[in-house]
Parts: C-alpha cells; structure tokens; sequence
C-alpha cells in the first residue's frame, strides 16, 4: 500500500500552489454538479438510487433469504489525478459502462464505489464525513488500520463476468458485453490492492487446499464455518443502515475487515458443540436450518451455566428496537492462500458495526465463569484473527463520482 505521505505529495502536485484548499475547491464544484457537464444517467429510471440497495436484485432460498452473488472482487484504489470534471465525468461513465453491460442482479454485475478515508482526508473533510479511520476493536488482534481513496466491489454469480468487468476498468478491453467503454477507473485510480472471494454451497469445498479448510468440509457449507450466513432475521434493512438527513443523506457507511480463519480444529469438533459455539446452548443441530433464530437473550445465564457462549446470541444483543443495526454481505476468501473472510458490513453509522464487534468481544462475560476467557469457550473468537480494517462511504448512485459536502 503506498505511504500516506506518498499520497500527499502527489495530490499536493496535482492541485499546484492550491495545495488542498484547491482541491477542496474543486470537490465543493463537484458536489453541485456531480458528473460534470454529462447527461443525467439514461438508466437511472432503471436502477436504485442508492448504491447500497442490492436486496430486490438478489436471488432468495425456500426461507426467504437474500442469496449473494457467488463470487466477489474488490479493488482498493489510490486517486491519481485531481478532482475535477474531467476526472469526475471519466469515473461516472466507467461505471455506466458497468451498468450498460450487465444488468444490475446476481446473474449480470452487481457493484458499489465506495469512499475512503484517505480521500476525504486529503482534502480536509475527514473530521465532517460519515467515515473515520479504522479503529483496533479487540485487544486479542492487531490489524493493520488501512486507508485507501476508493474502493469498488463487484458481484456477480458469473466469474467470467467479473475478469471482463476488471479488464474493462483497468486495462484496454475495447467492450464489455457488447457495450462501448466509455471509460475506465484505471485512468483516474490506480489499484493499490485487489481481493476476491467466494460463497455458496460446494465453493468452499472446492477451495479445501488452503491453509485453515481441511478436506473433509462437506460439499453443502456455503461457507468455511459449514453455516449459512444471513438469514433475514439477522441483517439490518436497507433503509436502517441508509443515511437519513444531512449531506451524506441517502448512502451508507461501509466497513471492511480481512479476517483470516483457522478451522482445522473445528471440524474436529462434534456438530452439536459447533452449533453451540455459533449459536448458542439452547440449540440442537436439529434446530438450524435457514429459517430466523427466535433470540432469547440468555447469553449470561448460558456464560454462567456452562462456560461457554455461541457466536450468534452475542451479536444478536447489538440491535436497536429489536432490530439489528448492521447490514453484512460477508464471503469467503483464500487469499494469500488463507482461509477467511472479507467481512463487508453495511451500516448508517460506523457507531453500529464497533457496538456489534463489541458484542462479539463478550469479555463482558468473563466474569461468569472461569473456563470463559478472551479467545476460549467464547464463540468462534478461538478460530479467527482480524488482520486489517478500512472505512468508506458509498454515495448514492447520482453522487458517486466525488462526493463532498
């Protein structure tokens, strides 16, 4: 990742003897005319305003529950020009491009261009954004607090589709699906990192050479835990997590954390003592399906009685009015040749995710019973580690090129 410094120095030489109050400048014209002197999006009749609003385009299971695309890249993005309107048009119709190409559902591209810390840092409104940098949220990890400009997450159920996609945004590719680039991120961002990843049922089985996944995964596990992550009953609405009032009014925040897991131990493990460590006691094997958890809120007498609590009945204590406060559209990854998870979490305030990751520490619980420690006998906090966190803002879709107040 380049240094922050690094970064500095090339908008300072972008924005000449300006320096950021010019940059400022030209992001503040940006935000009254958000794509330049471009024509308002021809398919915007045909597409949610909001970015984030990817649930009515989702398959659904026999219960109900919004399925996500099998297959996920994300790319990390470095600014390396200034904001202005050219660079606001080219990144408006490199994502049109997107939208001309596929339709915007699992069978076709589903994608979000969010916005970083780095960027609004660089321009002196991190402090005035919706977004701040990423915090350390558990003594047990050390992750590496990242920052980048820009972030684009592409989905589909088509892997094909998405290394066209890559290659129209970040190399020569002429066409994609048929349609013209109009033009690409790669002119305007250059790719600091570039991550992927996967979920579904015989995906993870079909990745079990990677450090963390032994063989004997079963063919059904969508994801490397053998669980189905999701269920309606415990994600947040769109509109929840969606920014109410203000300049920021109409996005999300967005929260992504790389966590690598060690599971070689837990398929060890009965299946009714891995129901109990992702869920909780007062579940049988026989219970889990894909239906919604009744939650009753007994983790503490559960810590006290046995010693041990599941992963599920803490984070299902992080709700407002009843209801949850974040939104996830996690997957599996094998990055690096690591088993994990790219934890991709939605939410209208960053206050949410930190309150669940707080939940899922349970220390609070220790004092319960002795076997019950930071990592042991305290969910799936034993089989993971978090390894880097980064912020961002996803915009709605008339405002994504280069958002500011």
């Amino acid at each position: 990742m380049k240094s922050r410094r690094g970064l500095l120095l090339r908008l300072s030489a972008f924005t000449g003897a300006a320096g950021l109050s010019g940059c400022s400048s030209l992001l503040a014209k940006q935000a009254e005319s958000p794509t330049g002197n471009l024509d308002p999006n021809p398919r915007a009749d045909d597409l949610p305003i909001r970015q984030h609003a990817w649930n009515d385009r989702l398959r659904r299971d026999g219960d109900g529950n919004e399925l996500l695309p099998r297959h996920f890249r994300l790319f990390m993005l470095d600014l390396d020009v200034s904001p202005s309107d050219s660079a606001a048009e080219t990144v408006e119709l490199a994502m049109r491009t997107l939208e001309d190409a596929y339709e915007f559902n699992s069978d076709g591209l589903l994608h979000i261009l969010g916005w970083g810390t780095s960027y609004f840092d660089a321009h002196g409104s991190l402090d005035a954004s919706p977004i701040r940098s990423p915090r350390v949220l558990s003594r047990t990890d050390d992750p590496d607090l990242q920052a980048f400009d820009a972030m684009l997450v592409l989905a589909s159920d088509v892997p094909s589709q998405l290394a066209a996609a890559e290659s129209a945004m970040f190399d020569t590719r002429p066409t994609l699906a048929g349609a013209d680039v109009q033009g690409r991120l790669g002119d305007v961002f250059s790719v600091a990192d570039r991550r992927g990843g996967f979920i579904g049922e015989g995906l993870p089985a079909a990745h079990a050479d990677a450090e963390g996944v032994p063989s004997t995964i079963p063919e059904s596990a969508p994801m490397f835990s053998g669980f189905f992550s999701g269920r309606s009953g415990s994600q947040a609405s769109e509109d929840r997590i969606t920014i109410s009032d203000g300049p920021y009014a109409g996005g999300t925040t967005m929260h992504l954390s790389r966590i690598n897991e060690a599971f070689d131990n837990w398929w060890e493990l009965a299946q009714s003592e891995r129901v109990q460590r992702m869920f909780s006691a007062e579940f049988s094997p026989e219970d889990i399906d894909r239906g919604d958890l009744p939650f009753a809120d007994m983790v503490r007498e559960h810590a006290s009685e046995d010693g041990q609590v599941g992963h599920w009945e803490k984070v299902a204590r992080a709700r407002k009015d009843g209801e949850p406060i974040i939104l996830r559209r996690d997957f599996n990854t094998i990055d690096g040749g690591q088993a994990g998870i790219h934890f991709l979490s939605l939410q209208a305030n960053l206050g949410d995710f930190e309150a669940t990751r707080d939940a899922m520490n349970g220390w609070w619980l220790r004092e319960e019973h002795e076997e019950l420690r930071d990592r042991q006998n305290n969910g799936l906090l034993e089989f993971i580690e978090v390894v880097s966190r980064a912020n961002f803002y996803v915009p709605p879709r008339d405002r994504r090129a280069f958002p500011s107040t």
